[in-house]
């Protein structure tokens, strides 16, 4: 018997490869168009979602998994594992992580145990692959989640919009109103404090804005020997591959890759966004 699994949802947006490689149970959130949800990656593909956005007039909202999807997963994983971990996108931007707790709590044969990243997208997805590589490795649950603990010690991301609009119109964005009306004149760039998205910096270009960032990095890659990153975009490929390349010349010793922002997060954020995100490794 396979002893931990490792749970998550959708907007980790991990590729399929690592999902399979790692045997990652993934919980799809929706993106919902006016009477039609789609359940983000398997049923909408990131790329399908910006050009449905482009046609559409109504910004489209999210819904979270139903408490019956995890109670359905997690039973079937109860039958050839004796735990189960979940990590999921940070609590106070959506329900997923307390509906997964609430499932756990329903479901016998198998403890349930809640990771809150407090973050989503890619750096969740560093959470879950860790996770996945220690349980591969045989360590205890305790183990795992101190180790998740402490990563969550160096995990930064910072993004920047085109607008907060989306962000705003969702209510998930703490402190918009204050930055409303500044709209045009500024490009924010935000970050996550105390699990919500809230204002980092008023930069007023992008290009300003990614040097921020940069020096941001900087700090933090010039000390450590082991850090990975990630380039999170919002349908803007070969912007993301641009910077990925920039930062992999000044920084040989890190990991660079290439992430995105998916449908559920790209509704809130908007076609556009752009994002640096590390950690420790």
């Amino acid at each position: 018997m396979a002893k931990i699994a490792i749970v998550t949802d959708s907007t980790a947006y991990l590729p399929p490869e690592v999902t399979e490689k790692e045997n990652i149970t993934l919980v799809p959130l929706s993106v919902v168009f006016g009477n039609e949800a789609y359940e983000e990656e398997t049923e909408l593909s990131a790329a399908d979602f910006y050009d449905k956005l482009k046609k559409t007039e109504e910004l489209p909202t999210t819904s979270q998994p139903p408490l019956g999807k995890f109670v359905e997963t997690f039973e079937k994983l109860s039958e050839d594992h004796e735990a189960i971990i979940t990590i999921h996108l940070s609590s106070s931007i959506s329900g997923t992580y307390q509906t997964a707790l609430t499932a756990g709590e329903q479901v016998e044969g198998v403890e349930v145990y809640g990771f809150d990243s407090e973050i989503s997208c890619m750096p969740q997805g560093y959470y879950v692959m860790e996770a996945a590589r220690m349980a591969r490795d045989g360590e205890t649950v305790d183990t795992i989640l101190d180790r998740l603990e402490d990563m969550k010690q160096s995990t930064r991301a910072y993004f920047m919009v085109d607008n907060l609009n989306h962000l705003h119109r969702g209510g998930r964005l703490t402190g918009a109103q204050a930055l409303v009306g500044s709209l045009l004149q500024i490009k924010p760039i935000l970050h996550f404090e105390n699990k919500q998205i809230v204002p980092f910096e008023k930069v007023r270009t992008e290009k300003k804005a990614l040097n921020r960032v940069f020096e941001l990095f900087d700090e933090d890659a010039k000390k450590e020997t082991s850090i990975r990153a990630t380039v999170i975009h919002a349908n803007r490929q070969d912007k993301a591959e641009a910077i990925k390349k920039q930062l992999s010349e000044k920084y040989p010793h890190a990991e660079i890759d290439v992430s995105y922002f998916g449908a559920v997060i790209g509704t809130h954020l908007g076609e556009g966004s752009l994002g640096i995100g590390w950690c420790k490794m």
